[in-house]
């Protein structure tokens, strides 16, 4: 599945002998897999932490530890290092890691799920917020639910109207309108005060 190179491995083997820890492995995973903002993680992972998911890739004198779910993004991937003369840079190459953006004749659901997870979601997780789509109408309104910082937040229409809708009907012609479903009277901890007690958008 993963292709680790000799430098790679003369690498990983050098950080760990620097650890001093006994049966000390790597772990790799995948953060945000399926989206453009798709990164591979690696950290060390001493035995006792490995959970028993984990796909295992056997290295002369150390293992590096695939969690479970990241798997399916790093087939066909490789980790290679290569040296320069500050040290050298690990090179993580993973075809798979950011998916495949829908063809045009997907569903619109699919499309508009794919373009809220690669997309929407990104930009607004610097507030702390996300949406999630709860559905797409007959008539091609898309309706979502806010989460995180954008659940009561003040500042939620604009980012409605000036960002999510804007990306959607851009990117998925077929959108007529999107709304918003979120009761944002619980809203408990918004990005910006000030929108608690207002009801939905409608």
């Amino acid at each position: 599945m993963i292709e680790i190179s000799e430098r790679a491995q003369d690498h990983f083997r050098k950080l760990i002998a620097q650890q001093q820890i006994e049966g000390l492995g790597i772990r790799l995973r995948v953060e945000k897999g399926g989206t453009p903002a798709a990164s591979c993680e690696l950290e060390f992972c001493e035995p006792s932490e490995l959970r028993g998911d984990e796909w295992t890739v056997e290295c002369h004198g150390f293992e590096v530890h695939v969690d479970g779910d990241s798997v399916s993004w790093l087939e066909g991937a490789s980790i290679d290092f290569e040296p320069d003369a500050t040290g050298g840079l690990l090179n993580i190459r993973a075809p798979r890691i950011k998916g495949e953006v829908p063809r045009e004749e997907a569903g619109i659901v699919e499309r508009v799920r794919y373009v809220i997870e690669a997309t929407i979601n990104p930009q607004i997780a610097s507030h702390g917020g996300r949406v999630s789509l709860l559905e797409v109408t007959a008539d091609g309104v898309v309706v979502l639910q806010f989460g995180g910082g954008c659940h009561g937040c003040g500042m939620v229409d604009v980012t409605l109207k000036n960002g999510i809708e804007k990306t959607l009907r851009e990117q998925v012609p077929e959108i007529t309108a999107v709304r918003d479903a979120t009761d944002h009277s619980s809203g408990e901890n918004p990005y910006y005060e000030g929108r608690k007690g207002a009801s939905a958008v409608s």
